[in-house]
């Protein structure tokens, strides 16, 4: 089995407020394309009321933090990938028909060394290191800029090969890097866990042809963990469960040999396929595995379990890594690659081995389902889609039936760049770069009426650069 010193080893390879906001762009003025969404953001955006556009939300109450990418560039110097900007942690809060927003940087040692020299110096996803790095462990490359969690009463912003790094809900201010053991410090922890209904979360540290197993309680407490032996060297960026299994699906886009930065030591080898493993989540040492034909993804959605045995998950696929490789790079040169856009698949497999892939006939991304309902029986699938060769980003929220095989969506047209929208009870919450104004917008729909359009928006007076994924957090009720 793996030891920590190697995982740890390998995540390294793979890490490779003022009163108005100090923004590299213009603010407040249209613009003609989709490169806004790659604006950088110079300081944290002190908390300011939104415009209401229309509509109210009745009884809806509480905070979307989304986080995502928003500091690309220093000086003369850039990322080299999409994936590598400093991470900025939006908290978008509602109170029926007001709302407000605010915005801080996570305060990472990356940012500090490369806020400290004026350049970008760390390695990353697809960033190789410069003059100047210092990569002391995996959290000093750690951008902390994919995801956002809630437990033990603080965020958590996620990456992928190292720490979470804590926040204080209200303020947003960073806490630091959490270390669930002493023994377990920097280790990979993937931007995805799954959340059951109950709380507690399970999730992936992922390092060449192992992986550690994470289990911790609703409050964020270190309960178990463990190494397990996958079926290939996959790059891992998300996988699903089920209420008692683990389902990790393993692509053949393979760690081949030890370059910085990550990205370039992965290869295509689709002549592998890719294969699905699925783990006991009481005993994980009994596991079962299926095929599949050649697949990559990033995002997946809930895996259920039927009452035969059968196992469903849907995901956004890909043929080839094309976009992971060229797009996102090409994407900071304001330049937009054609590769092929993502579609919405369900996955069956079978008690008796095999497995099936079934399209749902549309460009989608960013799967969600309802997280009280997570690991259990649904039909529905909250996406964002209607990619076009034109742009890079999707101008469409809906919701896929997959028992009638149609979606209800809206078209928020080609003015708006839209966002992953999540769950919130009978809502769904999310945002959209509005290009005509300039501006970023926060839109709540009826989720049993995606068609008639948003029940309200908001406008803000900045326009944020397109952030990665979110949640939504209740106010409880007093």
């Amino acid at each position: 089995m793996l030891d920590r010193r190697e995982l740890l080893r390998r995540g390294m390879l793979a890490a490779g407020a003022a009163a108005m906001p100090q923004m590299l762009a213009a603010q407040g003025k249209p613009v003609a394309d989709w490169t806004l969404g790659l604006t950088d953001v110079a300081g944290d955006i002190a908390p300011r009321p939104l415009t209401r556009l229309h509509g109210r939300a009745p009884g809806l109450s509480g905070t979307l933090y989304r986080n995502g990418p928003a500091r690309f560039r220093r000086g003369a110097s850039s990322v080299s990938h999409w994936f590598d900007g400093d991470g900025l942690m939006r908290a978008w809060r509602i109170a029926e028909s007001e709302a407000s927003l605010a915005a801080r940087f996570v305060d990472t040692p990356k940012r500090r060394i490369e806020e400290r020299l004026g350049a970008i110096v760390q390695p990353g996803f697809g960033t190789p290191a410069r003059p100047g790095s210092e990569l002391g462990g995996p959290d000093d490359a750690n951008a902390a800029n994919t995801h956002v969690i809630a437990a033990g009463g603080q965020l958590l912003a996620l990456w992928e090969a190292g720490s979470p790094f804590a926040l204080d809900p209200e303020t947003l201010a960073t806490r630091g890097p959490v270390t669930f053991r002493s023994d377990l410090a920097q280790m990979p922890f993937l931007a995805h866990p799954r959340i059951e209904p109950s709380g507690r979360i399970w999730n992936i540290g992922s390092g060449g042809d192992h992986a550690f197993i994470w289990r911790l309680s609703a409050d964020g407490r270190f309960e178990a963990g463990e190494t397990i032996r996958l079926p290939m060297a996959s790059y891992m960026h998300d996988f699903a469960a089920t209420q008692r299994h683990l389902v990790i699906l393993c692509q053949p886009w393979v760690q081949t040999s030890p370059s910085v930065p990550y990205i370039q030591s992965l290869a295509w080898q689709p002549e592998r396929g890719s294969r699905v493993l699925v783990i006991d989540k009481d005993d994980l040492s009994r596991r079962r595995e299926y095929e599949l034909p050649p697949l990559f993804f990033f995002h997946l959605g809930d895996a259920w379990e039927e009452a035969d045995g059968t196992i469903r998950f849907d995901g956004c696929f890909h043929k080839d890594p094309l976009f992971a490789v060229r797009g996102a790079a090409a994407l900071l040169e304001g330049r937009r690659e054609h590769s092929e856009m993502p579609a919405l698949t369900l996955v069956t497999l079978r008690p008796d081995g095999r497995a099936d892939l079934a399209a749902a006939g549309i460009t989608a991304e960013f799967p969600r389902a309802a997280p009280e309902i997570a690991g259990l029986p649904r039909s529905k699938t909250v996406f964002v889609g209607d990619y076009s060769n034109d742009r890079p980003f999707a101008r469409a929220v809906g919701i896929w039936d997959w028992d009638k095989s149609s979606a209800d969506r809206f078209d928020f047209g080609p003015r708006q760049l839209v966002e992953e929208f999540v769950p919130a009870g009978d809502h769904l919450i999310g945002t959209t770069l509005n290009l005509a104004a300039g501006a970023s917008e926060l839109h709540v729909f009826d989720a049993r009426r995606i068609a008639d359009g948003p029940v309200a928006s908001w406008r803000s007076d900045v326009a944020l650069p397109l952030s990665f994924h979110g949640s939504w957090m209740a106010r409880a009720s007093s």
